[in-house]
């Protein structure tokens, strides 16, 4: 079992940053892809942004250049840093394991965090 935990969220300006965390209960580097998602009331989840345990990133195309996803292996945590917010970045945000060495359908989700940008 590996239990995610995310913080950081908040209300934010237009312009403004928030740098979301993920702890893992255990090491993000037996964890093939940790990732962050965001779903907004009525619309799908999707996928922010992902690293994979050798750290490669990737990103949905609507927050590069503004996020960035990033790792602290002695903290066991994961971060999103987001830059230049958007009203449309609302959402709630969800961190996400997939993947370890003793099960490949290892599926875990954290509780998620709101994320509010006004105008």
């Amino acid at each position: 079992q590996v239990q995610l935990v995310e913080s950081g969220g908040g209300l934010v300006q237009a312009g403004g940053s928030l740098r979301l965390s993920c702890t893992a209960s255990t090491s993000i580097f037996s964890i093939n892809a940790m990732g962050w998602y965001r779903q907004a009331p009525g619309k799908q989840r999707d996928l922010v942004a992902v690293i994979i345990s050798g750290g490669s990133t990737n990103y949905a195309d609507f927050v590069k250049g503004r996020f960035t996803i990033s790792r602290d292996g002695a903290k066991n945590t994961v971060y999103l840093q987001m830059n230049s917010l958007k009203p449309e970045d609302t959402a709630v945000y969800y961190c996400n394991a997939k993947g370890t060495p003793w099960n490949p359908h290892f599926d875990s989700w954290g509780q998620g965090t709101q994320v509010t940008v006004s105008s």
